[in-house]
C-alpha cells in the first residue's frame, strides 16, 4: 500500500528556511504525481505545491517565490524547500500523492493518500 514518511520540521524564526523531505514507498512513485499539503490549526487542509510525473509544477500563490518543491525519482523521495518563511506558513505539512501521474489540482480533497505530517512552526 502506498506509505509516505516526512521528515524535516522545526521551529524557526521568521524569515527563516527549512527543507521538508518525504519517502514514499507501495506504489510507482516516479510515475506518480506528488505534492505537499498543509494544514494550521483551526483552518481546512491546502494544497502547497504539486510535481507531476514530467516535472510539471504548480504552486499555491502564497507560496510561490519562496518555496521549492522537487523530486528525486531515483530514491523515490520529495522535497519541499521553503525560504522567508513567515508565521502565516505554520501548519502541519503533509506529503501526499493520488497515485496517478497527473496532478488533479490543487484541491486537497483529490489528493486520497498522505503521511503522518511534519509540524513547521514560525515564529514572529
Amino acid at each position: 500500500q502506498v506509505q509516505l514518511v516526512e521528515s524535516g520540521g522545526g521551529s524557526v524564526p521568521s524569515g527563516g528556511s527549512l527543507r521538508l523531505s518525504c519517502v514514499g514507498s507501495g506504489y510507482m512513485y516516479s510515475n506518480a504525481c506528488m505534492g505537499w499539503l498543509r494544514q494550521a490549526s483551526g483552518k481546512e487542509r491546502e494544497a502547497v505545491a504539486t510535481i507531476d510525473s514530467l516535472g510539471h509544477i504548480r504552486y499555491t500563490d502564497s507560496v510561490k517565490g519562496r518555496f521549492t518543491i522537487s523530486r528525486d525519482n531515483a530514491n523515490q523521495i520529495l522535497y519541499l524547500q521553503m525560504n522567508r518563511l513567515n508565521a502565516e506558513d505554520t501548519a502541519m505539512y503533509y506529503c501526499t500523492t493520488p497515485d496517478t501521474p497527473y496532478c488533479p489540482s490543487m484541491r486537497a480533497s483529490d489528493f486520497p493518500y498522505w503521511g503522518q505530517g511534519t509540524q513547521v512552526t514560525v515564529s514572529s
